[in-house]
């Protein structure tokens, strides 16, 4: 379709009393923040307002460096101001939502409010439970089970002081929002002072009503242009039967990539004997002593039949699986029967009491039923997805009880249903096309396929109109005509060739599964010494990223921190400031770790970071896939490997002088089949499979950086 074209923002529309257009609303935002105009920006920018405005859906890939939050924030300020409407902008981390209520948004505020004629207002809104409960403070938290932990006088103790400082932090906060808390504190501590919206009294039954940390947030949330909040938040209001957001008829979903896991996450349960155990508990004083009983053997019995089966995905519901979760459910809508109907206390404590009881109860008797349900005789036409987990022991603490979890198989019907049907979705990220297709996200999202790209379930393909580039673009609409959308690619303003090299170790062998071999540990200490430091090492595992670590310490002329050796935020603060210093580690560093400069020239990944062969979710999603005809490999786990690797890779540019490598070891890259679809899903960079030109690359970058 080639490039998307600038909406006319004034004919037929609008009159002379109108905002400016959004070109001239991004030209004084970009000035007032002291850059430059980047042609991806307004193109990205003219594309949501045009979705806006015309209620199609879009999907919008930014590079590193394009302005994608300008892009977005200021179409969607002028729509929220001209229409009196509230626009919701989802984000998948913490930081994101900083960096838009702290920095991006009080600054353009400032800037277009003379442009605009009114100030444009901006919130942040998250679950009730990170916030404060003032009425929890007052009364306690309700009994919990006993906790074998505590039984050490020193977590104990460690316990009492974190509750004792979020009683002082209590009187002194403003918002009573947990992230806001500096340092944090554990989640056992902040159980005390917190309480779920299952277990909340309501504004109006609760003696803090008034003064209610959640809800002065919805309040304002209320009164809002524009209201910031996450994912989880996101699935939450699509979820309940109660709304948690504000009326809106915009979101923008940034960091989009992450979208279907955070929805997948919200919209899992669990149950173990410990959950039957605190509904026992809870419900023990408020009901007649054998019929809470009868729920605490329920609870007994499931978690003694837990503990004799082996972990992993359930096809099959045993007889005798079958008949324990009958008898918790049964137990626990006895409970429900005994508890009666709410009622008003005069005592508030009692009233919480009740609530949270009555709140445990519901999540046994529910989550026992949906997995109950869960095992309909055609396994290809199942839903859920069935797991039993037995979490590793670590050392000096101890084991967690086993649990059973459901989590849907897929979520595009829930999304479609509850998103794209309901209200116009911008989905924004650095990285939604894979293997050049924005095809494999846009159908876990169930979006229909853009033109030129196939809609079966065959897996991952490419399409004449979505290729990733300079702002290509393609649109689809579904048959009944309800579901339109398009998808742009607003570029980079990097020079990928240029500026980096993709390196794939063709000549090492396949990574096996006992762990990393003296070849890789060999090619990772060239590298680095190559290098100069400036490393960081993403591994597929713990326990990789700790071998490489533990392995490689004492080899290397430069210092190596490890995930988990301290916080993380921490040292990625060490490795950002010292150049030398190489940093490994697992997950949260592809995604999370923003460094420019010289102290990041060069990233290793250790291996195509497939899901787990045993990885319940994905498992079941491929199975699922197949049973359609499709390619289960292509659809789930090659798109799962490729969004990491793209994020990976993401890693090394971070600004416009940024230089160096991303090395990828694992040789099946350039080998398998299914290579060429990855390599499509990484940026452009200048290919090679040659170490020694690689590490000639790597000490001139060094060499460069020390002024040598």
């Amino acid at each position: 379709m080639g490039d998307v074209p600038a909406p006319d923002l004034l004919s037929d529309t609008v009159d002379d009393a109108s905002p400016p257009d959004v070109p001239t609303l991004l030209a004084a935002a970009v000035a007032a923040v002291g850059g430059a105009e980047r042609p991806g920006q307004v193109r990205m920018a003219e594309a949501v307002w045009k979705a806006i405005a015309s209620g199609e859906h879009l999907a919008a890939q930014a590079g590193t460096g394009t302005g994608k939050s300008l892009a977005y924030l200021v179409p969607a300020i002028r729509h929220a101001v001209a229409e009196d409407a509230t626009v919701v902008v989802s984000t998948a981390t913490i930081a994101l939502q900083r960096q838009l209520v702290d920095r991006d948004l009080p600054r353009l505020a400032e800037a277009l409010t003379p442009l605009l004629g009114v100030e444009p207002r901006f919130a942040i809104l998250k679950g009730r439970r990170n916030y404060l409960c003032l009425n929890r403070v007052q009364t306690g938290a309700p009994e919990e089970p006993e906790d074998e932990g505590l039984f050490d006088p020193q977590q104990l103790s460690a316990l009492g002081r974190q509750v004792k400082r979020l009683n002082e932090w209590a009187d002194e906060t403003a918002t009573g929002d947990r992230d806001e808390l500096v340092p944090g504190v554990s989640e056992q501590a902040w159980r005390q002072v917190s309480v779920t919206a299952r277990e909340c009294l309501g504004a109006q039954r609760c003696p803090q009503g008034t003064e209610c940390f959640a809800e002065r947030a919805r309040a304002e949330a209320g009164e809002a242009h524009i209201v910031v909040t996450n994912h989880a938040l996101l699935a939450i209001d699509a979820l309940e039967d109660f709304q948690v957001l504000p009326e809106h008829d915009v979101v923008i979903v940034d960091e989009a990539h992450e979208l279907v896991d955070r929805v997948t996450s919200v919209a899992t349960d669990d149950l173990s004997a410990a959950a039957v155990d605190v509904a026992a508990r809870r419900c023990g004083r408020l009901v007649e002593d054998g019929i809470a009983d009868r729920l605490k053997e329920a609870g007994e019995g499931l978690g003694l039949l837990l503990e004799e089966m082996p972990p992993g995905r359930m096809d099959v519901l045993s007889p005798a699986l079958g008949n324990a979760l009958a008898a918790v459910r049964d137990a626990a809508h006895a409970c429900l029967t005994a508890l009666g109907p709410e009622r008003k206390e005069n005592d508030p404590g009692d009233m919480a009491a009740r609530k949270a009881a009555r709140s445990s109860l519901e999540d046994v008797h529910d989550t026992a039923v949906r997995l109950l349900d869960a095992f309909t005789p055609e396994i290809a036409a199942r839903s859920d997805v069935v797991w039993l987990d037995k979490p590793f022991v670590a050392e000096g603490r101890p084991r967690r009880p086993p649990a059973l979890h459901v989590a849907p198989i897929g979520v595009g019907g829930l999304l479609r249903s509850t998103l794209f049907d309901r209200r116009t979705a911008i989905l924004t990220s650095a990285t939604l096309t894979l293997g050049g297709s924005f095809e494999p996200l846009a159908r876990q999202w169930g979006l229909p396929p853009l033109d030129g790209e196939r809609g079966d379930a065959s897996g991952p393909v490419g399409g004449d109109g979505a290729q990733s580039g300079d702002a290509k673009c393609a649109g689809a609409e579904q048959d009944d005509g309800k579901v339109a959308w398009s998808g742009l690619d607003a570029g980079s303003p990097f020079d990928h060739a240029r500026s980096g090299i993709l390196y794939v170790a063709r000549h090492l062998p396949q990574p096996g599964r006992d762990g990393l071999t003296d070849a890789y540990l060999t090619e990772i200490t060239e590298l680095i010494e190559a290098a100069g430091g400036r490393t960081l090492g993403l591994f597929s595992s713990m326990r990789a990223a700790r071998q490489a670590a533990d392995e490689l310490r004492d080899h290397l002329s430069h210092p190596l921190l490890c995930q988990g050796d301290d916080a993380t935020s921490l040292l990625v603060k060490r490795f950002a400031e010292d150049e030398r210093t190489c940093l490994f580690g697992t997950l949260s560093l592809w995604q999370g770790v923003d460094v420019p400069g010289p102290s990041l020239q060069l990233v290793i990944m250790d291996r195509i970071p497939f899901p787990r062969p045993d990885d319940p979710v994905a498992s079941a999603r491929q199975r699922a896939v197949a049973a359609r005809g499709g390619n289960g490999f292509m659809a789930v786990a090659a798109t799962h490997a490729a969004l990491l690797l793209a994020q990976g890779a993401g890693r090394l540019l971070r600004s416009m002088d940024d230089r160096g490598v991303v090395a990828i070891l694992d040789p099946r890259l350039a080998t398998a089949r299914y290579g060429s679809f990855l390599k499509a899903s990484l940026p452009p960079f200048w290919p090679t499979t040659d170490p020694e030109v690689v590490r000639s690359a790597l000490r001139r970058l060094d060499a460069a950086a020390t002024g040598a």
